[in-house]
Order: structure tokens, then sequence, then C-alpha cells
């Protein structure tokens, strides 16, 4: 059996990602579709609107055969971390080819990309270097690197979200000489960060903000959604007594800060260049998540850093726990988190093959990357009243989500 991988988050699983499934299975003529999945926080730091669980339950419902989650110290990072976890999870069960969304749309830039890359990183190096010198943010810092090696231009331009990552998931597969082809779609519709709904396929941030800060309800929304998507939200929702947004978890991170000192702050992955001082200093008079961020926000701090950083305080993660657990080549085990009867056709293939333990379920921190999960998971469901996140913590011990 041939097996596709695709790297997903699915915050919610939308039209937009069923008709990723659909190509993926046309431009690949896989068996089996693996999405590698965040658990309960996700890259950009945000928490998810709702448990991986019911995540991957609606992505089975849609057409994945194997649901396995992108760990946490992968999956809070930028591009080229995150990049690697999921990468090196679908090399370890042995995919075939990888399918992403693009701006781009067409594999061959992203090949030629690479290539310009390899043959110019150490003039790339130094324009990174002098570009956060001057006080530029990473991602503008990035693009002004890119540019001088001719990476921001036509049809590969590296400024665009999905053009990033799909740019970082090729070049993890190359440097690394995976057996692994990378196949790209076009997005089709919306785009990544759009904030309105104009059709059928919108985006998954539109979605939380109709949700959130138009206070739809999920009914008025389901002409963008499967039904598998829309049934899980709703069951979510009855079980945890809410969806996820990051003003929910506001006070705990509020305490957290206003209960550090600033060396203590200091240790936080992402709390660099005494960033630590701007956060206990804003933390006084900040009313609101969103008023925090924008009180800490510069041109160099940007929204997304500010997340990750109170994302990984609230999870207590340092900066050399993410050095240590993700400095080896591929990653220590695969947690699945659902499947189908094709993909335990695939797995039961494939499992004198596999070279890292493959996790059903969650026994006593097997590794201490499942330490650290065990953390996010508690941090994640902390906002709950007590009855509602005892019985949501219980799935982590038992078995996958089979359909």
């Amino acid at each position: 059996m041939d097996a596709c991988g695709l790297i997903v988050e699915y915050n919610p699983f939308h039209n937009g990602h069923a008709y990723h499934i659909n190509q993926a299975k046309q431009e690949s003529g896989a068996d089996c579709i693996i999405a590698v999945m965040s658990g309960s926080f996700l890259q950009r730091g945000e928490p998810a609107i709702m448990d991986k669980f019911h995540r991957a339950k609606a992505a089975l419902s849609a057409g994945i055969d194997i649901v396995v989650e992108l760990p946490y110290v992968y999956a809070v990072q930028s591009s080229d971390l995150f990049a690697k976890g999921s990468v090196m999870t679908l090399f370890e069960l042995g995919v075939n080819s990888i399918c992403f969304g693009s701006e781009s749309g067409t594999i061959t830039p992203f090949i030629h990309a690479y290539e310009s890359y390899h043959s110019n990183s150490e003039t790339y190096k130094a324009r990174l270097k002098m570009a956060l010198q001057e006080g530029k943010s990473f991602p503008d810092a990035s693009k002004l690197a890119y540019d001088s090696i001719g990476l921001v231009q036509n049809d590969m331009d590296l400024s665009m979200p999905n053009n990033i990552l799909g740019f970082s998931y090729v070049r993890t597969i190359l440097e690394n000489e995976l057996p692994i082809q990378p196949i790209t779609i076009k997005r089709k519709n919306s785009e990544y960060h759009d904030t309105e709904i104009n059709g059928s396929i919108a985006s998954a941030t539109s979605i939380r903000k109709q949700l959130f800060e138009h206070h739809m309800n999920i009914s008025e929304l389901e002409f963008t959604m499967p039904p598998s998507t829309v049934q899980e939200l709703v069951a979510y929702e009855r079980k945890a007594s809410t969806l996820h947004h990051w003003e929910r978890y506001f006070p705990l991170l509020h305490y957290r800060v206003m209960t550090m000192t600033p060396e203590e702050l200091s240790l936080i992955q992402g709390v660099d260049e005494g960033l630590e001082h701007r956060i206990k200093r804003t933390a006084k008079d900040a009313t609101s998540f969103n008023n925090w961020v924008e009180r800490i926000k510069t041109k160099r701090y940007t929204w997304t850093r500010i997340q990750r950083i109170f994302v990984h305080l609230l999870t207590n993660t340092k900066k050399d726990t993410i050095y240590t657990l993700t400095s080896s080549f591929s990653v220590p085990y695969i947690r699945l988190l659902g499947l189908t009867t094709t993909g335990k056709a695939y797995l039961n293939r494939r499992k004198k093959e596999l070279n890292v333990p493959l996790y059903p379920k969650i026994t006593r921190n097997p590794h201490p990357m499942l330490e650290v999960e065990e953390r996010a998971t508690n941090a994640y469901y902390s906002i709950l009243p007590p009855a509602n996140r005892y019985a949501l913590i219980e799935q982590e011990l038992k078995g996958p989500i089979i359909l």
C-alpha cells in the first residue's frame, strides 16, 4: 500500500481541507492518506478550537485514514522546526509522498528555490543576521534574506505563508535525502489569513472569527464545513462547555507572569533579547489577552511570536527543553490518535518496519517528550470545569478513535 502524508491542524476541518484530501488522493495515487496533526496548541501559538480527538474524528469521517499527533515541541514553533517534526513523523510512517497546499500550486519552483538556497545559503544567513540586528522581525528579516538570493518573486514568493511552510517541507525532504515525493496543490478561493467568509470554501481563521468575534452559532456556518466537523464541534462544546480561544486563558496566563521573576521568564522558549522585562511591564495594565499582545507587539516582536511565547509560558516549556528534545535526527515515537479500517490495514503491514515505537495510547511518560505533551494537555483543559476536564482527559489513556 502506498501512503500520502498531509501536515495539518484542522482548526477546524473545513471544505478547503476536504478539497485538499481529494486532490492529494488524485495527485499521489495513494491507497492511504495519513495526517500528522498538531495537538492541543498550534503552530501560530493558539489553542485548538476543540481537542485533538474530536478534530481527528472529523478528519477520519471526511477521508483521512490515519491521524497521528505532531509532538508539542515541534507543533508550537517556527516553520523550520514545525516542518522537521511533521516530515520526519511521516517519514517514519513510510509515506511515499507529502502533499501540501501553497500559493504557488506547482512543485518545480519549490525544487528550484531549494537549489538556489542550497547554493547561496551563506549569503542568506548573512543577510538574515544583518536584518535581525537591524531590528527587523524574523518574518521580515527572512523575506529580505530570501530576496537577496532571488526567492521573493514570481511564482515562488517566499513572503506568502503557505509557500514558506511548503518550502520548509521541501527543504527538510531534500536536505535529509528522504525517499518522499513532495506534491503541492494551489489553495482554492480563500487565503490562509483571510478573515471574511465569501463562499463555501473559507479559511479556518475566518470561521473562528465568526464564532468568537461575531458570536455566530455553529449551525450558521455549516455551509463552510463537512457535516462531520459540525457534529464534532457541537459535541465538543456540549462536553467541554466551551470552545477554546485565547481570552479564556488570560487569567491563568496573567497569574503566571505576575508570579514569575524576570529571570524565570527569560528561561521560557522564545523569550529573548530582554523581552521578559517588556512582558512583565505590560502585564500590570493588561485588560485582556488581545490588549496585552497589542501592548507587547512591535515590528520586531510579531503577534505570532508573542502567542507562541504565551503558550510556552502556560506549559512552562523552557529553551533548554526544546533544544534537547528536538536536536536528534528524527522523532522518538509516533502517537496514534485515530484510524479507519484502511489505516489499520496499512499499519498492520508497516508495523514491523517502524524504527520508532507507535503509541496507541499513553502510558506513564515513556519518553521525556511525552512529559511536555502531558503538561500541554493539562494546560489546554485547565479552563474547563473539573467534571468536564476529567471526562475529556480520560481519552488520553484510551486507545485511538476508530472508524
